[in-house]
């Protein structure tokens, strides 16, 4: 594996391109918000939102979708702060934890209408089990409809802006001209969207799943998106997107975060609300050798607050771990959600692990701790 020479990025993560420096597309994209007039910036999403602006009152400016994290908290308080009079939108979280919830319910309270799209959880359990079997993703569902539904909503609601997040091709790094985009729109959930080369349609009669099993998890045709004329902007394009400041910003509002360190990460106050989550990060590991804990020690990293060096003690101690809890929850009840063991579960895991990364044997078998912790071939400390 070869890493970034300036953050703690592999060249196995998808997407991502070295230059002739050694340096990753996500720190180069860093960079080159240093010559950003944010100011600017901030006066364009004013005049963006403005145009959306309902004179009468009779409908929503804007809707933002929300799970209720740092993020979306934030994203909410700038919508306010801009006068807009927002629909917040959450699409079923696959596995909502107890903090999630308190969560959701401090972001109503930050003044919104909110509606929350509840899917018919029979199918989405089977849709968990079938996206871990097959494409090494248990969040595959949920991935797919934090997408669908808000713009679903947004269609059948009459609302023509929908105000997301951060453009996490931005953030975490991807090819050039979709990282300095300032909108989402199908070609960017198609390409980018988590579907990881599965289509809904590839989902019928698999387990008895029906096409009207899947409507939440279909986009709405162009014909609908222009006849309402809906459109999406991020608002990372617009504000200085960071995480750790967004966790600021939200706590001062009621966001709770956890008292320790969530498990596999380096932080307390993101991922809260899917007790699955730890089970989709160590995919991540499992397949390019780089967690949770690297990204989000890569952020701190390119923004001065720590050191390559001390940033690779860190992710050596914390990444990739068999996520025997998260949230405090045991993975064997996690995995009883969509009726599958632990045994199996392991059987996937080693099925999805890239070997050319990870000890083996001479007989080919993966090397674990006593743990069931993997060995890198490579560390970021040798």
């Amino acid at each position: 594996m070869k890493y970034c020479k300036s953050c703690l990025y592999p060249d196995t993560k998808p997407d991502l391109i070295f230059d002739e420096a050694g340096v990753c597309s996500a720190c180069r994209s860093y960079r080159e918000r240093t010559g950003i007039d944010w100011n600017e910036r901030a006066q364009e999403f004013e005049r963006i939102t403005g145009q959306y602006k309902n004179k009468d009152g009779k409908g929503y400016d804007c809707l933002v979708p929300v799970s209720g994290g740092k993020d979306s908290t934030y994203q909410v308080i700038r919508v306010l702060q801009a006068g807009l009079n927002p629909l917040c939108v959450t699409a079923t979280t696959d596995s909502l934890s107890d903090l999630g919830r308190r969560n959701i319910e401090n972001l109503k309270r930050l003044g919104v209408d909110y509606i929350e799209v509840s899917v018919n959880p029979v199918i989405r359990r089977k849709l968990n089990k079938f996206g871990l079997r097959e494409v090494g993703d248990i969040s595959w569902p949920e991935h797919v409809t934090i997408f669908t539904i808000p713009v679903r909503m947004a269609v059948a609601m009459g609302i023509k802006l929908i105000v997301w997040g951060e453009n996490p091709q931005n953030e975490y790094g991807g090819p050039g001209a979709t990282g300095s985009s300032n909108a989402l729109n199908r070609r960017w959930l198609e390409e980018f969207g988590g579907l990881l080369g599965l289509r809904v349609s590839d989902l019928l009669e698999i387990d008895g799943i029906k096409a009207h099993h899947l409507i939440q998890y279909s986009y709405p045709t162009d014909e609908e998106l222009q006849r309402v004329g809906v459109t999406g902007i991020f608002l990372g394009y617009y504000f200085p997107w960071d995480g750790f400041v967004n966790a600021l910003y939200a706590q001062a509002y009621g966001f709770e975060m956890l008292p320790g360190c969530v498990e596999g990460s380096l932080t307390n106050y993101e991922n809260l609300d899917n007790h699955q989550t730890g089970i989709h990060d160590y995919f991540k590991y499992l397949k390019f050798g780089f967690g949770r804990a690297t990204d989000i020690a890569n952020n701190h990293l390119r923004r001065g607050r720590i050191s390559r060096k001390d940033a690779a003690v860190m992710v050596d101690r914390n990444d990739g771990k068999f996520p025997w809890t998260y949230l405090g929850r045991p993975i064997a009840d996690i995995l009883a959600e969509i009726d599958m063991t632990v045994d199996e579960f392991v059987k996937i895991c080693d099925r999805f692990t890239n070997k050319k990364i990870f000890r083996c044997d001479n007989r080919g078998n993966l090397i674990k701790d006593s743990h069931g912790n993997l060995i890198k071939i490579a560390s970021l400390l040798d």
